[in-house]
């Protein structure tokens, strides 16, 4: 069968590429095309358009990029069609994806979203639209299928893909002298995967070294971001490590996340954190007014509980910041507390792969017709 794939961003474009593999197994006639990244590629994706191309991100940032948006949405629907795929499969993106799905559905082609949009944190009445625009939905959160249900979407939980990502993880053996880094304690830095967020995140994050003489802070860095972003924290005395997050995790004492995918991955890595996120003052105003979810990261969202503090714009100041991470390090009650809700999100989650599961039903859904 012939598969069209469309994801956006560092991390949707892991979880294609998984998604692919799996499908590959199932279907010795598979081939795929579509708009992804690296991992994709590598994966068998032959590419019509790279996610880099297309990125913009923040409400005051889309509208300012949005001829960019709409010149690859337009790429990409054309071909599409040229293609004329047996099944498009979405994943993640979804501004993006959902003008391709209502353009998938007009021109008749079967639309599979996995990884839908977060539409029960705002504007909740957007999930009729997915109703609408798609024929099958694959979530990766516990607590999606009981939301979608509410309207009328066919949607399954397959479970989470960074179980599939942690489990193929193997530590490297010789991390720290390969890093040039010390044996004292180290707190890792995630200020995230795209350059919107380095710009907002970093300033404060490099400013925690001299409050912490005792540590040794470390940034996970993405080498498809310009090095230069990073130069605040090398200016600080930092050390960056390129691809590494994982073996960052596996070694770190605690952590300091910008809120995405990573609070998840961390939490994961039984890794106390605080988790920060910035915004500009616009976009931030905006989205205060539209968010209807209790908490922010994935930690606290998936326990329906405080597990680890979260702090949004104002309050992500270096002094906030530096108590949060001081409580983590110095209580044993506070670290045991965080670790009991990691648990719990353990638990929720399940050990089923998503990416298996994911493509035995859309190949099941998609050959039977």
């Amino acid at each position: 069968m012939r598969y069209y794939l469309i994801s956006g961003e560092r991390s949707g474009d892991l979880h294609a590429s998984n998604l692919i593999k799996a499908l590959g197994k199932r279907d010795n006639r598979a081939a795929f095309r579509g708009m992804g990244g690296d991992f994709s590629k590598e994966a068998g994706l032959e590419l019509s358009v790279h996610y880099q191309d297309v990125a913009v991100m923040g409400f005051v940032e889309v509208l300012l990029g949005f001829r960019k948006v709409l010149k690859y949405l337009s790429i990409v629907q054309k071909d599409l069609l040229a293609y004329r795929p047996d099944v498009l499969i979405l994943v993640d993106y979804g501004g993006f994806n959902m003008k391709m799905a209502a353009f998938a559905k007009k021109n008749g082609i079967p639309v599979h979203y996995y990884i839908p949009p977060k539409v029960w944190a705002w504007n909740q009445k957007r999930a009729l639209k997915i109703k609408a625009l798609t024929d099958q939905v694959y979530c990766i959160l516990p607590f999606e299928p009981a939301f979608f249900e509410k309207f009328g979407v066919r949607a399954h939980y397959v479970g989470n893909p960074l179980l599939d990502e942690i489990s193929q993880f193997s530590p490297h053996p010789f991390f720290h002298q390969k890093n040039e880094l010390s044996y004292s304690p180290i707190i890792a830095l995630l200020p995230g995967s795209r350059k919107q967020e380095l710009q907002h995140m970093m300033d404060v994050m490099v400013h925690l070294v001299k409050n912490f003489p005792n540590a040794q802070f470390v940034v996970a860095g993405v080498s498809n971001l310009p090095k230069d972003l990073y130069q605040p924290a090398r200016n600080a005395g930092i050390k960056v490590v390129f691809d590494q997050t994982y073996d960052l995790l596996h070694h770190s004492t605690a952590a300091v996340v910008t809120s995405g995918t990573a609070t998840l991955e961390t939490a994961l890595f039984r890794v106390p954190q605080v988790v920060v996120y910035r915004t500009s003052t616009i976009s931030y105003a905006i989205a205060k007014r539209l968010i209807r979810v209790p908490f922010i990261s994935l930690v606290n969202l998936i326990a329906e509980q405080k597990v680890v503090t979260e702090l949004i714009q104002a309050d992500y100041n270096l002094k906030q910041l530096s108590q949060e991470l001081n409580l983590i390090l110095a209580s044993i009650q506070h670290k045991a507390h965080i670790l009991q809700g990691y648990d719990l999100i353990r638990e929720k989650i399940g050990d089923q792969s998503a990416s298996d599961t994911a493509a035995g039903m859309i190949f099941e859904a998609v050959g039977n017709k």
